[in-house]
């Protein structure tokens, strides 16, 4: 834990109030926040560790917007509960367990939420407030109070200088509110949180407007209305004053300025456009204004367009309700429901503007029932949604909520009438989701066989979401987690059931004891598989055939389709969903009724043609290919080769020579360079070697490169060869007085260092001593090469150059290396470096980051710093916790219709969110595209099965039942039987299963009673009919 006596910080208990917390520390730590960074950027996060936060009310939602700000590291959270834990809140909140019942609600979370982060103070308020008390925050949070007391403290907020953010949200039941006043005047610094959008320019007109094309291979993103700046532009260089210029009729690939460019100077060549972001300010009307004026609603659900409006007044009502009867609604009352049903009516008759025709009181009937509730799913959803709009509050970071949002998933519900006797509390810690749902649904949850494959940022929001709903609690119920992953630093900003401690640990392990003491009726196996064709022997047919339902948390596509594959195959519901930054996507995935996750590909990311990354960069990101392409090529990829030539050096030699060609003479020149000419010694020749690769990389090849192609070369068809988006490049000479330089040489050095198990010299932390080692490496004279080949062509795979005398430069160098072999000691080896991003004192980023700069100043690139540079090189999926709980709120709410088993297309939902703008979409999942052939239909769901350990003949008549016939039965790649050969006539009378053995010598697995054959078949008129794979089993 890191509360209690293991904090640094001070814990003190008086007037009503406890503290904890070892306060925000100014600096950035980049291991822990690399995530989080690449989303919001220093600037955002500066702002977010001075901000203080209060949230009040502690019950489920006030404990998942809480959790949330403390991962992403603001400077205080304070929380605010008069009220005292019962066992109701237990569906929800999963900070409290059965001995927190009767303690503050505020008290007991403290220490719970301490150890999701010690560097932000958390303290408990545990009397009512006073507006007074309001001006010590940037912004507050409000989940249980009374509309008169929102009223009072959302005007103190409002006119309070400088403002302070008000925020409302309810979760009752299936629905859902969020109301935002961030004053009268707010600034959003950036509106989306995207980098500016620039583009090459290839023309610009002498028009009125002028007319400027960008280069072809780069669409151009650029919006009508969007501020521009010009730079680098040649002849045309009035444009390049700086000054902004307003987008007008953009196309694909051009867009013109208002601009009258008559008279300029001809444009000539190059130039870069830069869009200009800026800040938009907005004014919020506060909550007793905006209640008569709500504006325009933030939709979810395009087939819920007048629901808004609908919820608008029934939260309102139930507000009116509560007062007169001084409780909530009672589950399965009618009475109350119709009393509510009334409030809502009146209020909607005494509407001015805006009055709705019909009430839905089937709607307002199921709002009323669910009214005392807290979920879970809608508790994680609304604490993502809430939680991101106190980071828009105090950074300015993104364009806030404006101003009301309402939400409901009555989808949810079972499809069978509710007995309001099913409703009724049995004194369980479910009672709430039971108020809902009923205690049939809920035994459903309970008895469910889940299969979670995942247990990173995703997997630790569905392991505490599962368990408050009891999923998999019951005696019949088992969750099986795998996650073959071990937890690292950067994962303790969103992945909140890990703690510092368990770093280096297996993640589904500690993720899944950590769901158990949320709630320890939790029956979950924890395993560190991965999910592969490899580990079919541990999730085995029997295995998948007992699943109730598989939620996928994975982070990468491969490891999604074979899941979505297994799900198909196995007929099971699959709830998939994802995250990047602040946006998520949700996937339902229903068999016979939605298409599969396979389904449908995103476009391939578009790859850099090999030339360009290596010879003609125009932007940072080829440069950090490059970087990052060499970084493994010289300290992992050539040691490795080393290593395995002189583990087996016959071996090694004769595949070399089979291959004979130029990238097997290319590695074996680079093996004899490690080994000979480049072999270090001593910390002196690392350091040598260092400085002359910064002079062959930013000098050497620079000069060869613009010898082969002057700046006036001409291609083949007459046009300028070093036109856009071709940068001419420029040599960087060496200077011990650039800290750059010098800090690239000793990276290198020091990783070379290492990989000839060379010790690092304390004198290189002297920047003298370092600087005369430098001063000491005699750097030869470079000449360009006449017959130097640099390859051109977009489409080339290779940079290899083929040579007739392959194989003779093959022999040569092979009795070199023996030669070379001779001299070294016995056992002798290299230590081949993997890249590791997330560790800042291993000289990995320092080297990545000093190539790509170096080589972006070649080219006139703009330089980034190391944290960018690791993003990018690193490929760095940015993630925030919010997202990721939003996403798994969104999952449970189907996963109460996956486990209800009753529930039509129509009722699912696929979810897109992106909470930077905010914008909701949600939609009926595609349909299965279905198949027909006379009275039979099927979908890529169906799989024919044949039993009774079948002969071929067998099989196929019982195909020709159905009106087709076989002309080719395959297994794998073997054919088991073509109409075509008659040879094959001599099988009828074979069991299919021995003919898989003998003829495709398949070994079946001991474990498996059926294989799988694929068959085409025709109708009785000829034509091809695509059926499904056709499992046969055996005895």
């Amino acid at each position: 834990m890191a509360g209690g006596s293991s904090l640094n910080g001070t814990v003190a208990v008086g007037n009503g109030k406890l503290a904890i917390g070892g306060g925000n520390v100014s600096e950035i730590d980049e291991d822990l926040h690399s995530r989080q960074l690449a989303v919001y950027g220093r600037e955002t996060m500066r702002r977010l560790f001075a901000s203080n936060i209060l949230i009040s009310g502690l019950q489920g939602l006030g404990a998942e917007i809480a959790k949330n700000l403390i991962l992403a590291g603001v400077k205080s959270v304070s929380l605010h509960d008069v009220g005292t834990v019962e066992l109701w809140d237990l569906s929800s909140n999963f900070i409290f367990s059965e001995e927190d019942i009767g303690k503050n609600r505020a008290l007991a979370s403290v220490t719970k939420l301490q150890e999701l982060n010690n560097s932000v103070m958390i303290s408990a308020l545990t009397s009512e407030m006073t507006k007074e008390q309001l001006a010590d925050f940037q912004a507050v949070v409000f989940t249980d109070i009374s509309l008169e007391k929102a009223i009072e403290f959302d005007d103190y907020c409002h006119r309070h200088q400088p403002p302070i953010a008000f925020i409302k949200s309810e979760v009752r039941g299936l629905f859902g509110s969020v109301f935002c006043d961030f004053g009268p005047e707010f600034t959003v610094l950036d509106v989306d949180g995207k980098d500016p959008h620039t583009g090459i320019i290839a023309s610009i007109s002498n028009d009125n407007p002028a007319l400027v094309a960008c280069v072809d291979d780069e669409r151009v993103e650029f919006e009508d209305g969007d501020l521009v700046v010009f730079s680098e532009v040649r002849g045309m260089t009035e444009l390049n004053d700086g000054k902004p210029r307003k987008v007008m009729n953009t196309r694909p690939y051009s867009f013109s300025i208002e601009e009258d460019t008559t008279n300029y100077a001809q444009y000539e060549r190059g130039g870069i456009v830069t869009q200009v972001k800026q800040p938009k300010v907005l004014s919020f009307k506060p909550l007793h204004q905006a209640l008569k004026d709500p504006g325009d609603f933030l939709l979810s659900d395009f087939s819920k367009l007048d629901r808004p409006r609908l919820l608008h007044l029934a939260f309102q009502a139930l507000e009116k309700f509560r007062v007169e009867m001084g409780r909530f609604p009672l589950a399965g009352s009618e009475e109350d429901a119709q009393k509510l049903i009334v409030i809502t009516a009146n209020m909607n008759n005494t509407v001015a503007d805006g009055k709705l025709e019909e009430i839905d009181e089937k709607l307002l009937r199921n709002f009323a029932f669910g009214a005392r509730a807290v979920l879970n799913p809608m508790a994680a959803l609304f604490g993502g949604l809430v939680g991101q709009e106190v980071v828009k509050a105090c950074s300015g970071k993104f364009h806030p909520l404006v101003q009301f949002f309402y939400f409901d998933s009555v989808e949810s519900l079972p499809m069978e009438p509710l007995d309001p006797n099913d409703l009724r509390p049995l004194n369980s810690r479910y009672d709430a989701q039971i108020s809902v749902f009923g205690s049939k649904l809920q035994k459903k949850l309970e008895d469910a066989k889940v299969f979670v494959v995942g247990s990173g940022a995703l997997g630790c929001e569905f392991l505490k979401n599962l368990a408050l709903m009891g999923v998999c609690c019951g005696d019949e119920g088992k969750m099986t987690i795998t996650d073959d992953d071990v937890i690292e630093k950067s994962n303790l900003t969103r992945q909140f059931l890990f703690r510092d401690w368990n770093i280096g640990q297996a993640k589904s392990t500690v993720a899944s004891s950590a769901a158990t003491l949320i709630n320890s009726r939790l029956h979950v196996e924890a395993l560190q598989n991965r999910a592969s064709p490899e580990s079919e022997n541990v999730f085995h047919d029997t295995f998948w055939e007992n699943l109730s339902v598989v939620i996928n948390a994975l982070d990468n596509v491969n490891a999604r389709l074979y899941i979505d594959q297994r799900c198909v195959y196995f007929q099971k519901p699959l709830l998939e969903s994802g995250t990047l930054g602040a946006l998520c996507n949700i996937q339902t995935v229903i068999p016979h009724l939605t298409k599969n996750y396979g389904a449908t590909r995103d476009p391939p990311e578009k790859q850099a043609p090999m030339c360009t990354v290596h010879s003609f960069p125009h932007n940072i990101d080829h440069c950090l290919t490059w970087a990052r392409s060499e970084f493994e090529g010289l300290l992992e990829k050539t040691p490795t080769e080393v290593n395995a030539y002189l583990s087996s050096p016959s071996e090694y030699i004769s595949a070399m020579k089979k291959a004979g060609d130029a990238q097997a003479r290319d590695i074996l020149e680079r093996v004899l360079e490690c080994l000979d000419k480049d072999k270090c010694d001593t910390f002196q020749d690392c350091i040598t070697w260092a400085r002359l690769k910064f002079e062959d990389y930013f000098v050497n090849r620079v000069k060869q490169l613009t010898y082969t192609f002057p700046e006036d070369a001409l291609t083949s068809s007459g046009a300028p060869f070093w036109s856009a988006p071709k940068r001419f490049p420029r040599p960087v000479h060496f200077s011990n007085e650039d800290s750059s330089h010098i800090n690239f040489v000793l990276a290198a050095a020091i990783l070379r260092a290492e990989t000839f198990a060379i010790p690092v010299p304390d004198w290189v932390k002297s920047p003298a001593k370092l600087a005369d080692a430098v001063d000491k490496v005699i750097v030869p004279d470079f000449m360009p090469r006449r017959d130097a080949k640099i390859v051109t062509d977009e489409k080339a795979t290779s940079l290899s150059t083929a040579s007739m005398d392959d194989a003779v430069v093959i022999d040569e160098l092979v009795m070199r290396l023996e030669s070379c072999k001779q001299k070294l000691p016995v056992g002798y080896k290299m230590n081949p470096i993997q890249f590791e991003k997330d560790d800042d004192s291993n000289f990995h980023m320092d080297m990545i980051a000093g190539l790509a700069n170096m080589r972006a100043r070649n080219y006139s690139i703009p330089e980034v710093d190391k944290l960018k540079a690791k993003f990018i090189a690193g490929r760095i999926i940015p993630a925030i916790a919010t997202s990721t709980a939003m996403a798994t709120g969104f999952v449970c709410l189907e996963l109460y219709k996956v486990l209800d088993g009753h529930h039509k297309l129509e009722d699912y939902r696929d979810t897109f969110v992106n909470l930077a703008t905010p914008f909701f979409s949600m939609a009926e999942p595609a349909a299965a595209t279905s198949v027909k052939h006379r009275d039979l239909s099927w979908t890529v769901w169906d799989r024919w099965v044949l039993r009774g350990d079948p002969t071929l003949r067998k099989f196929l008549q019982w195909l020709k039942d159905k009106g087709l016939n076989a002309y080719s039965i395959s297994y794998g790649s073997c054919l088991l039987y073509n109409s075509m050969f008659p040879r094959h006539a001599d099988r009828m009378d074979r069991k299919m299963v021995d003919l898989v053995r003998d003829v495709a010598k398949a070994e079946l697995p001991p474990y498996r009673r059926h294989f799988d054959v694929v068959v085409a078949c025709e109708d009785e008129d000829d034509n091809d009919v695509d059926i499904p794979l056709v499992s046969v089993y055996f005895e």
